[in-house]
């Protein structure tokens, strides 16, 4: 048996490193977190200094069992979870649990961590152990507490205010703010048109373009021409002017360098995988744990390619910068090596320097070498990782930007002159490898790589035509995951390791959605943002946010006690918390908005959002009795929507006419969307079906196919219930209560009455997903009682038998009860449907 059991977070993980190792090593997996805390009011007690109630995940018992049976046979313990805070959590509910349990008496339990996989890294974390360090331990309970006091005080003022099932949370929360804030913005924005002018210029050794940059005697700005009137006037005074050439009046060169990029972070990787692979954060952060965890790379077995991949830091070691001058020099030359190694360094304050940036695990393995080992996006991923590394040890690039003026007199108004600029790569340096990528181009980005034609001062060149372009303003855009990362951190919210679920929680939500991926909120999505900004604006403050995580980065240095923290946050937001749930009107909370009166009845208008969504409403309800109820259709928002738009939506349901046999055809939208209806046949229309706009043919049509449809599902029906029927799996036999498969070999039309009676006699009957599982519990549990304790089994029995009779009457009593609750509730539904129908 092995003396030592090592304890890592992943199966993989497990894998690449027990080669390592050797015999006298066992190395297990956690499965990730092993505790969490209670899923129930009450698991954080912030009268008792925040004492925290935690369970073992049920998912990870199994793994926890063979984690405590193989610590009993161990002499010593290393917990090797991820560097990190949370990978420092997970190693302390790990000790905990053993010491709860009496397995870590006479034994040492050693702390492990390294930032890669590889046997150098492995065996000098093991032969260099440090203990627990509690106040990262502090720092993550703190956050965890943080986020579950947030999400369970929070929520349930949603529910009440907004929508029922929402939540909100202490970090995605201003992330969703700045979302909608740029949303918007987007449509506070009004587009100024202004014009550009440009010539096109003729030479021998190539065509190419100039801009006006100077007009009127004075530097031309963007908006000195408006209309179009004036942007021709002036592109005729110009063409006058040059009589068919511009002459050089200058020219200029300047050449600049160009440094790398710094090694990757979490989020510049993610910024960067969704710039050039279109990988949204949660899929970059899922491959590059498989690239970190290892590989399976032919006769090497597993290998860690890439090292940890959670982290702020721009640092590399002296032993990986060696590594990389050795290839740069074999592999580019040493023209493009720099004389000393480049040194990063991190702007966050908090970056953790003694962890390493995102680099592959040896630079020697190149892309191409493991290419066949790798599926396509891990080859994808790891090729941009070992670039963008590669890179950042080499030389600058050196660049010469060439500018030319042109000068144009005589102009009426005063001088003129047009600029043309091109810039050209003198030596490639670090270009050679990799390039960073941006979000938005600038003027510069169209300059580069554009050649000029050599050009002397006083030169003529030839004029082929000046044009006048019309432009308007756009808007900011919408955040891309690139550009929202960017921002986070540029703010300070979030951390390495939160980004990707940052991200995914708002999605999942479905507080927002990707259009042409980039982020749009819903109309939930903006309930919520303005709930929170309006009545709790301090916790989705960015700078409250950021200062949150300065003082956890603090915790965790040990330079701040995590209780006194909690205590600040807590006792101004529990007040705000009561104060709100009694004084905010529901209707201001939804962002509910009066849109104008009806023509027709004079009532007004209002867009609100209810149970299933936004929808329109006709009436007041506290002075009308009947109301009308609209949905909103796909793509409108109650934000933007107008009083002539929503008025369109009260035209459904509409009537279309009738079908051959009298039955009058009709379209409307339900609670499952739009529909058409025929007699008492419903036939949801297809997506590219419009409801406002079907005409009676096409209706027909559908409700044609949904009756072939109908029909066409019975096989075979014996008069007594039992079908033969065409299912979604294929064809199968039901009584209403029993499902029974058709053999193979039998053909579904030929069954007889006898044999389907038959075969539904061998099938299970159906139960709900509880009632199997009940049943598994029940064989388990039996196969594991051992025989001696059957005959307490029995005594228990008796007892159960004696309660059972015991509790019958006050269950009888409940039952009386909950019927009575379920009248009252039936009656006060009737009367809510009348002011709430349609919402």
């Amino acid at each position: 048996m092995a003396k030592n059991l090592l304890i890592v977070e992943s199966p993989a993980k497990a894998k690449t490193i027990n080669k390592y190792l050797g015999k006298d090593f066992q190395v297990l997996a956690s499965y990730g977190h092993v505790r969490d805390l209670r899923p129930k009011e009450g698991a954080v007690d912030p009268d008792n200094n925040f004492a925290m109630a935690y369970e073992v995940i049920d998912r990870n018992e199994k793994h926890v069992d063979a984690i405590a049976k193989a610590a009993k046979l161990a002499d010593d313990i290393y917990l090797a979870t991820d560097l990190d805070r949370e990978g420092e959590a997970i190693s302390w509910h790990i000790s905990e649990i053993l010491k709860e349990r009496g397995l870590t008496k006479g034994k040492t339990l050693h702390r492990v961590v390294f930032s890669e996989i590889t046997p150098k890294a492995i065996k000098a974390a093991v032969a260099s152990p440090r203990q627990l360090s509690l106040d990262m331990v502090d720092a993550q309970q703190a956050r965890r507490a943080l986020d579950y006091l947030v999400g369970f005080n929070l929520s349930p003022v949603l529910w009440r205010k907004v929508q029922r099932g929402l939540s909100a949370g202490r970090v995605q929360s201003p992330a969703l703010r700045m979302i909608v804030e740029r949303e918007e913005e987007i449509e506070a924005f009004v587009a100024r048109e202004y014009w550009t002018i440009e010539a096109a210029l003729r030479h021998p050794e190539g065509d190419f373009s100039a801009r006006l940059t100077k007009l009127n005697g004075k530097k031309f700005e963007q908006f000195d021409l408006t209309n179009e009137h004036d942007a021709l006037a002036a592109r005729h005074a110009l063409k006058q002017a040059a009589h068919g050439h511009l002459t050089v009046s200058e020219v200029g060169s300047k050449e600049r360098k160009r440094r790398p990029a710094p090694p990757f972070t979490t989020s510049t990787l993610q910024q960067e995988a969704a710039r050039k692979l279109g990988f949204s954060t949660s899929r970059t952060m899922k491959i590059a744990q498989g690239l970190y965890e290892g590989v399976s790379i032919g006769t090497e077995g597993n290998v860690g390619l890439i090292t940890y991949m959670r982290t702020d830091s721009v640092a590399l070691s002296e032993d990986a910068v060696g590594e990389l001058r050795q290839l740069i020099t074999r592999d580019f030359g040493a023209k493009a090596l720099p004389d000393h190694a480049q040194v990063y360094k991190s702007k966050s304050k908090n970056a953790q320097e003694a962890h390493e940036a995102i680099r592959p695990t040896s630079a020697m393995r190149t892309p191409r070498e493991v290419a066949s080992y790798l599926n396509d996006e891990q080859r994808k991923l790891y090729e941009l990782v070992w670039k963008r590394t590669v890179a950042c040890q080499m030389t600058h690039a050196t660049l010469n930007t060439v500018s030319v003026e042109f000068a144009v007199p005589h102009v009426a108004g005063g001088d003129a002159s047009f600029r043309s600029t091109g810039t050209t790569v003198i030596d490639p340096g670090f270009l050679a490898v990799y390039e960073e990528g941006r979000d938005q181009k600038t003027a510069e980005d169209d300059d580069e790589g554009r050649r000029l034609p050599k050009l002397d001062v006083g030169e003529k060149v030839a004029l082929q035509d000046i044009s006048a372009d019309q432009h308007f303003t756009e808007p900011p855009p919408r955040y891309s995951e690139a550009s929202l990362v960017k921002t986070l951190e540029e703010h300070g919210i979030g951390r390495p390791s939160t980004y990707a679920s940052i991200i995914q929680v708002l999605l999942n939500r479905e507080y927002v959605f990707l259009d042409s991926r980039r982020f749009k909120p819903t109309d939930v999505g903006r309930a919520v943002s303005k709930f929170l900004t309006a009545h709790f604006t301090r916790y989705v403050d960015y700078d409250f946010t950021a200062k949150l995580e300065d003082e956890l980065d603090a915790v965790s240095r040990g330079e701040e006690a995590w209780v006194p923290l909690m205590e600040r946050f807590w006792q101004p937001f529990k007040q705000q918390v009561d104060e709100k749930t009694e004084s905010v009107d529901r209707s201001e909370a939804t962002g509910a908005r009066e849109l104008g009166t009806d023509p027709k009845s004079g009532k007004p208008v209002s867009v609100r959002l209810g149970r299933y969504g936004p929808y329109a409403q006709i009436g007041d309800k506290d002075t009308d009795e009947k109301l009308q109820f609209a949905s909103l259709r796909p793509g409108q928002s109650m934000h933007t929507i107008t009083l002539e738009e929503s008025l369109e939506l009260f035209k459904l349901p509409r009537k279309l006419g009738q079908a051959e046999n009298g039955d009058e055809v009709s379209v409307g939208v339900g609670r499952f969307g739009p529909f058409v209806k025929q007699g008492n046949t419903y036939a949801s229309l297809k997506p590219e079906d419009d409801p406002y706009t079907i005409e009676l043919p096409r209706a027909l049509q559908i409700v044609q196919e949904k009756l072939e449809m109908l029909a066409n599902r019975i096989i075979k029906d014996f008069g007594n219930g039992v079908q033969v029927l065409n299912g979604r799996y294929g064809a199968y036999i039901t009584d209403g209560e029993k499902n029974a498969r058709i053999p193979k070999d039998q053909e579904p039309k030929d069954l007889t009455e006898a044999q389907c009676a038959e075969l539904l006699a061998a099938a299970p009957v159906k139960k709900g997903r509880g009632a199997f599982k009940k049943t598994a519990a029940k064989k388990a549990a039996a196969k594991k009682e051992p025989a001696a304790k059957k005959a307490a089994a029995k005594t228990a029995t008796k007892k159960t038998a004696v309660k059972k009779a015991a509790t019958k009457k006050t269950a009888a009593k409940k039952t009386a009860a909950k019927k009575a609750t379920a009248k009252t509730a039936t009656k006060k539904a009737a009367t809510k449907k009348k002011t709430t129908a349609g919402a």
